[in-house]
């Protein structure tokens, strides 16, 4: 396997994916939705959120610094990990799938790292649309920007849990809730993809391990062959 494809697949995610967000920030503000061709299952709705996939938070302020530099470090390392996959000749599909996480980490991260320094803040009263490069500075510090979050599927709505359901009988219900982006989504189908494949991907490290041959083993002249 050739490095370059695995860097063009990495530059193809972030690509698609901060060309997404910049058209995001910069033309709708927070809250605005869209529904895609007139559908009801796949809509376009911008949300931002403190720098965990799907959404989530975690620790506040200082959780939302630790989770960023955490992120950092975890791609630092990934470049050096990936790059150990490819001269050990793992499984290209094992190899692409960790490209595919490694890119949504990034992409995720260069939202963290840079959007509170480079984007206005959107205010979803008075609605107005992010700029680029705001005179005044950018609506955070380094470290402190929020992901941008815009693809939604609510393919089932209106609907409620059966009353006979545990702690959620009769409360709404909606499939699928979480509002996501390019990132996430390449993170989430990298890791998919591993779960399922992953007798295929590793089946063959196995076979080299079993077929290692130990040539440090000491050789006793004294045996007798008979």
């Amino acid at each position: 396997m050739k490095s370059r494809n695995i860097i063009l697949l990495v530059i193809l995610v972030l690509l698609i994916d901060q060309v997404s967000k910049f058209y995001i920030k910069t033309n709708f503000y927070i809250g605005q939705e869209i529904k895609v061709m007139g559908m009801n299952w796949f809509r376009i709705h911008f949300v931002e959120n403190e720098g965990m996939a799907w959404g989530w938070k975690w620790g506040g302020d200082w959780g939302k610094v630790a989770l960023t530099l955490f992120r950092l470090v975890a791609v630092i390392a990934g470049v050096f990990i990936i790059r150990d996959f490819i001269k050990k000749k793992y499984h290209p599909g094992f190899v692409y799938c960790a490209a595919l996480i490694f890119a949504g980490a990034l992409g995720n991260l260069i939202d963290s790292l840079f959007y509170g320094m480079i984007f206005s803040a959107s205010d979803p009263y008075v609605q107005n649309v992010a700029t680029l490069f705001p005179a005044g500075g950018g609506y955070a510090n380094f470290l402190h920007g929020k992901v941008v979050d815009m693809l939604y599927f609510p393919i089932i709505t209106n609907a409620h849990f059966p009353s006979w359901v545990p702690f959620w009988g009769g409360e709404e219900f909606e499939f699928f809730r979480p509002v996501f982006n390019v990132a996430d989504a390449a993170i989430s189908v990298g890791v998919i993809i591993i779960l399922i494949f992953q007798n295929k991907f590793f089946k063959q490290e196995e076979k080299k391990q079993e077929s290692t041959v130990e040539t440090n083993a000491p050789v006793d002249d004294n045996v007798q062959v008979l």
